[in-house]
């Protein structure tokens, strides 16, 4: 059976329903999966369990399913940009669950491993470890922090092949990788798509066993947070 699909929404069909959880690649606006975002805002799937680095901003990335209302839990290691993410949670209107960043990355790599929980000294003695099992190895303190499930995970990669084989480039590899990994079904969207054999075998960076359907971007924005020059 192919797992080539024309577009993210035919991609996408059959996979969301209201109160599921939805894994995000990408690191700020870098390696996002657009095409999949705004397939899910235009499906209008609602109190969606939100997993990303981070929120996008406003009027791209994540942030536009903020504006519309559809998450309702985000599950996040940095929201600093993103104005209506901060009003919504401080309005009680989202729940948000903080993670240290390299604590959110282990969850969602331990995930894809099969590891069901992990032991990291990161938030000992600190709100993070409210509530959660800690224990002392050695002379150091540890929080217990479970995996990081999704029913679904999309994820953007600069090449893929047709069988579903991805290769990341740069920064982009940063969170689409173990994302790929943790999701029950991975939806990956690629800039370009080849044949099986032209992608060479020490490059592919996640192996076509975790992706399950892959289709070709027609257009991507990569939208540039902050542009800073140096001063004349």
């Amino acid at each position: 059976m192919s797992k080539v699909y024309p577009n993210a929404q035919a991609a996408l069909e059959g996979l969301l329903f209201d109160g599921m959880a939805i894994m995000s690649g990408g690191f700020g606006l870098c390696g996002i999966p657009e095409h999949s975002i705004r397939a899910i805002r235009d499906a209008g799937t609602k109190q969606i369990t939100w997993i990303a680095n981070n929120c996008g901003t406003d009027d791209f990335g994540s942030g536009i399913l903020l504006h519309s209302r559809q998450i309702r839990k985000m599950v996040a290691s940095y929201v600093g940009e993103n104005k209506t993410l901060e009003k919504q949670f401080l309005s009680g209107e989202l729940e948000v669950e903080f993670n240290p960043q390299g604590t959110l990355a282990e969850r969602i790599r331990a995930a894809g491993a099969g590891i069901p929980a992990f032991y990291t000294r990161t938030g000992y003695g600190t709100v993070i470890a409210e509530g959660k099992e800690t224990r002392q190895f050695g002379e150091h303190h540890y929080v217990m922090e479970t995996a990081l499930h999704a029913d679904v995970a999309i994820v953007k990669a600069w090449k893929g092949d047709t069988e579903g084989n991805l290769v990341y480039r740069k920064t982009t590899r940063n969170f689409n990788l173990p994302m790929a990994m943790a999701g029950k079904v991975t939806v990956a969207e690629v800039e370009e798509l080849v044949e099986p054999g032209q992608l060479d075998p020490d490059m592919i960076h996640t192996p076509s066993i975790f992706v399950q359907r892959i289709f070709k971007g027609e257009h991507f924005e990569k939208r540039i947070e902050f542009r800073t020059v140096r001063e004349a």
